[in-house]
């Protein structure tokens, strides 16, 4: 009887290990996934997958025009550009804009090589340029004169210099969607509009044919935008866009970027 007694309570102990070993081993199952790695860290990454997902980011860099001068309300063509994109998309849209007023491709060039900007533009979903206004145009002066060696040695250092600017972006970031806005012509109702239209469609030619040798870069023409109707959409300086010229540009660009 005893034997028996000790034979009983073997079995029941063996079953209740083997029944203690299987609940561990649904337990590990459940705490690990197949990598090993216990699921709150695949938490964690998958809300900062979600998290990166609803979130898209734009650098703007560039001179006057990505500040927005002359427009009152401040918002240049970036700001409208942003309030297109908020109506489009769901997304969170996060903007740096790094515009300095009176910059030049030479100064920009130096600019993207800095470490905060670069951090900037690694995580950057869309990159904005608007640059070369300040090189062909010099305040006005340039056109003024019409001096055909100084615009064209002007427009080689300026091609030298986006080179410099754009290898420096795409080193930095690959993937983002690259818009470099062309020159419009502020002074096309002046004297000698058919010759300084000539100028900046040359520039405007040029530019675009660096651009094209970079990989998810697209220049955006804006010449045709204040050809007909300039005085209407510049401000009282009579070279910078108002706030209807920066409308303008911003819808061009919201047409061309994608999600």
């Amino acid at each position: 009887m005893r034997r028996k007694w000790v034979q009983f309570i073997a079995v029941v102990s063996g079953l209740s290990c083997l029944l203690w070993i299987a609940g561990l081993g649904w337990s590990m199952y459940d705490y690990f996934d197949k990598t090993g790695r216990p699921p709150v860290m695949k938490a964690k990454e998958s809300e900062a997958s979600a998290k990166e997902k609803d979130q898209f980011d734009v650098v703007a860099l560039g001179d006057s025009l990505t500040r927005g001068t002359g427009d009152a309300t401040g918002k240049g063509y970036v700001g409208a550009l942003i309030g297109h994109l908020e109506e489009k998309s769901d997304q969170k849209i996060f903007l740096s804009n790094l515009g300095i007023k009176g910059q030049t491709s030479a100064q920009l060039a130096g600019q993207v090589k800095q470490k905060e900007v670069q951090r900037q533009v690694k995580k950057a979903d869309v990159i904005l340029i608007t640059i070369g206004g300040n090189d062909l145009f010099r305040g006005g002066q340039a056109l003024v004169s019409l001096n055909a060696q100084e615009v064209k040695k002007s427009e080689e250092t300026y091609l030298q210099n986006l080179n410099t600017i754009l290898t420096g972006l795409r080193s930095v970031n690959a993937e983002a969607d690259i818009f470099l806005i062309g020159l419009y012509n502020p002074f096309i109702e002046l004297d000698d509009a058919e010759l300084t239209s000539k100028i900046v469609r040359d520039w405007n030619y040029e530019s675009a044919e660096v651009s094209a040798k970079y990989p998810k870069t697209v220049f955006v023409p804006t010449f045709d935008l204040f050809q007909l109707k300039v005085d209407d959409y510049l401000y009282t300086d009579k070279f910078h866009p108002n706030a209807e010229g920066y409308q303008l540009i911003a819808e061009r660009v919201a047409s061309l970027i994608t999600w």
